[in-house]
């Protein structure tokens, strides 16, 4: 179950070219099981018909704050009080101005006033009126107020200029609500977290390498974010995007990692190595492609840089948590391995198992302890699994 499941949301829609947009975001926050109150603004009519949002969201839409069914049934005080977060998207530069100044002088923005909840403005307007003085201190005086904020992208826009304004990617719009409801149990902790596979060339052409997809180390770190961690990803080669509101570092080989998990890992709380590092790379990669006619099919093999081992020797005051990807004999190939490169905690899993592991959207762990303590996460999604590993971490590593 997400953190959106079950939660009121308020979508507050105003007048920009934009207001198109807010049809995948109701679909979006509806897929995650929100219920969705959508207040369309008398400009942002002129853009997208209430009927569209309605049949979207399954609630009536509200527009007018004078009308009285509006009022009897659902209430401004009522709607504000009721909302777990209020989201304006697109959020003009007149909105934000009236929320800077107070004013409240239809249903959205006396919403806003009313609420407690916490509230997103995805801005979007003209390349010129975000950069104005007036919007960028109105921002500011927001920021400064605890509203949060997902800026807008750089593109061409409806005016025919280039430059930020476009409405940010829903992705990165539901990420931030995400990240805005979620529990805070990491906050001030610094995270580094390792992903996907590693490559090691034989030739311009061909590598060694694995079937990791990346997918439950990109879980891992986008969950630690939304925790309130401060993340570093470290990623081999994957065709998943860079997740938003992180720094991610894009590596290849086992080296590449090492040096770039080692520096992130100097000031880290902790570091979780979920990447599938390959463990052996071409003695001497060809500078040239291999050709068959006359290659006698023998390559000659040396040991890449065990990155976790590495760590372990040298851990200091930061939690240092492994992933074991197993076959067979899971308990006792994950217990050995986390003693022998001294880990606070191994999180194992069967990958010999077709509906879970490599390349799956689902999972289901093992975490081991030194002490003796497993704890078992059943199959589900790999980002319900983070979620548990995080917390499972957190209780055990960080609280003690």
């Amino acid at each position: 179950m997400g953190v959106l499941s079950g939660k009121e949301v308020v979508l507050g829609v105003t007048g920009g070219i934009a207001a198109y947009k807010a049809c995948e975001i109701v679909r979006e926050l509806r897929k995650e099981s929100a219920n969705v109150r959508v207040i369309l603004t008398a400009s942002g009519a002129q853009f997208i018909t209430p009927l569209s949002l309605q049949t979207l969201s399954k609630n009536p839409v509200v527009m007018d704050l004078f009308n009285l069914i509006s009022e009897s049934e659902i209430g401004h005080i009522s709607l504000a009080q009721r909302a777990n977060l209020v989201m304006i998207a697109p959020a003009t530069a007149n909105i934000i101005g009236k929320i800077r100044s107070g004013i409240a002088d239809d249903m959205l923005s006396t919403v806003v006033m009313a609420t407690n909840a916490p509230v997103l403005l995805a801005p979007a307007m003209n390349a010129q009126m975000y950069a104005s003085a007036a919007v960028r201190e109105n921002l500011s005086v927001l920021r400064e107020r605890g509203f949060h904020f997902v800026e807008p992208d750089e593109g061409e826009l409806a005016c025919g200029t280039v430059g930020p304004g476009r409405l940010a990617d829903g992705g990165k719009i539901m990420e931030m609500a995400r990240i805005v409801l979620s529990e805070k149990p990491l906050a001030g902790r610094k995270v580094v977290v390792s992903a996907g596979p590693t490559a090691e060339h034989l030739d311009p052409v061909r590598f060694l390498s694995n079937r990791a997809s990346g997918k439950m180390g990109f879980a891992m770190a986008r969950t630690a974010c939304r925790f309130g961690a401060s993340v570093t990803l470290v990623s081999g080669p994957t065709s998943l995007p860079d997740p938003p509101f992180l720094r991610t570092v894009r590596v290849r080989t086992a080296e590449e990692m090492f040096t770039a998990v080692t520096r992130a890992a100097e000031d880290a709380d902790a570091v979780v190595m979920c990447a599938a590092v390959a463990d052996f790379r071409a003695k001497g990669a060809a500078p040239r492609k291999i050709k068959k006619e006359g290659f006698d099919y023998r390559v000659e093999l040396a040991p890449t840089v065990d990155i976790l081992e590495s760590l372990g020797k040298n851990k200091g005051s930061r939690a240092l948590v492994g992933f074991a990807a197993e076959t067979d004999d899971l308990a006792r190939n994950a217990v050995e391995k986390m003693r022998r490169k001294n880990l606070d905690a191994i999180v194992a899993n069967d990958v010999s198992r077709t509906d879970i592991g490599f390349e799956s959207d689902n999972n289901e762990v093992r975490i081991f302890f030194p002490d003796g303590e497993v704890r078992d996460l059943p199959l589900c999604t790999k980002d319900g699994i983070a979620v548990g590993v995080w917390l499972a971490l957190d209780g055990k590593l960080f609280r003690r």
